[in-house]
């Protein structure tokens, strides 16, 4: 691909306009496992009240950054403190303002589902009435006295996300939410989040949904080889990367179409090429399409499979880094 590879500075000047405060500082943070540099010196604030989002690729280092946010992990070098405290002198006080979901949540095999939720509302010393809230606003009511081992994986991952949400929690750390479920599960997953915002809870999530960061949240941080290569609103991000439509199309052969890049109009155009397919990052479809159609045809080059689309964030990453979100 003829993409490179490209460490995008941040853009917070939109962020800073609204004033917002940040409830998750992180200051020059690194986690090493060996010789694997996981999270590479990275400084970046959370704020107060806003749902914000961190994709990368598996190994970009985001489990590992929660991780460190939510206490499990220590950084190498750097400092972490949540409303202006840290896991060393507050542990107590923050367990009490902090919800979380892990990637894998394990739970005692032989009690019901309600049984759990009342072992989890105790340790907040909250009545059986806020647990058998959970347990309905978990989507589990007709499961509410099935043992926890009996549960399909959306189930559990439903169960995981009313205990990670049974003490109102101000911040809320969930870890690839809703990985391995069906789309209708998925959905009930996102609204149930949805209606934590009218608490004005803080989320903070880790994902491989392009929809669900765009469905959930207001700030996408993209994260590469434990760096921050992208941070702002959706919008924000395809303006600044300069295009917010995308031309894709292959064709027969391995030989570089020379006639797009001969075209004048589209000189200033972003053009990837990769074996027999073609992405142009452009500003205005209904413009570009015609000059590149008709050039085609006087070159006698046969287009395949035309797609023309909004960008979205699976193509910002691609243009960035060469390599799929998903890969």
């Amino acid at each position: 691909m003829s993409s490179c590879f490209l460490i995008w500075p941040i853009p917070l000047k939109n962020l800073l306009k609204m004033h917002m405060k940040p409830i998750i500082k992180i200051n020059e943070i690194t986690k090493k496992f060996k010789n694997l540099t996981a999270v590479d010196n990275l400084t970046i604030n959370i704020n107060e009240g806003e749902n914000t989002a961190i994709l990368g690729p598996n190994g970009a280092g985001k489990t590992t950054l929660v991780e460190m946010i939510e206490g499990i992990q220590s950084p190498n070098s750097g400092e972490i403190s949540i409303l202006n405290m840290n896991w060393k002198n507050n542990e107590k006080e923050l367990r009490k303002i902090i919800g979380l979901s892990l990637q894998e949540t394990r739970f005692i095999d032989k009690i019901t589902v309600y049984e759990t939720m009342l072992l989890f509302a105790s340790f907040y010393g909250l009545k059986k009435e806020k647990a058998e809230e959970m347990v309905i606003l978990s989507g589990l009511n007709d499961k509410k006295d099935s043992l926890t081992m009996n549960l399909s994986g959306g189930q559990k991952q439903k169960l995981s996300l009313g205990i990670a949400l049974i003490n109102d929690p101000k911040i809320i750390i969930l870890d690839e939410p809703t990985t391995g479920l069906d789309p209708h599960a998925r959905r009930e997953i996102w609204y149930t989040l949805k209606e934590q915002k009218k608490k004005n809870a803080t989320l903070l999530l880790t994902t491989h949904y392009m929809e669900e960061a765009e469905f959930l949240c207001q700030r996408i941080i993209i994260m590469y080889q434990g760096k921050i290569i992208a941070d702002g609103k959706i919008n924000d991000l395809l303006k600044y990367h300069g295009a917010r439509e995308l031309i894709e199309f292959s064709f027969y052969g391995k030989k570089e179409p020379q006639f797009l890049f001969d075209l004048p109009d589209v000189k200033d155009v972003n053009i990837d090429f990769e074996e027999s397919k073609i992405r142009l990052y452009v500003n205005n479809i209904s413009k570009i399409l015609p000059i590149v159609l008709t050039a085609a045809n006087k070159a006698k080059f046969k287009i395949l499979d035309l797609q023309c689309r909004k960008m979205n964030l699976d193509d910002l990453f691609l243009s960035l880094t060469g390599k799929s979100l998903n890969e």
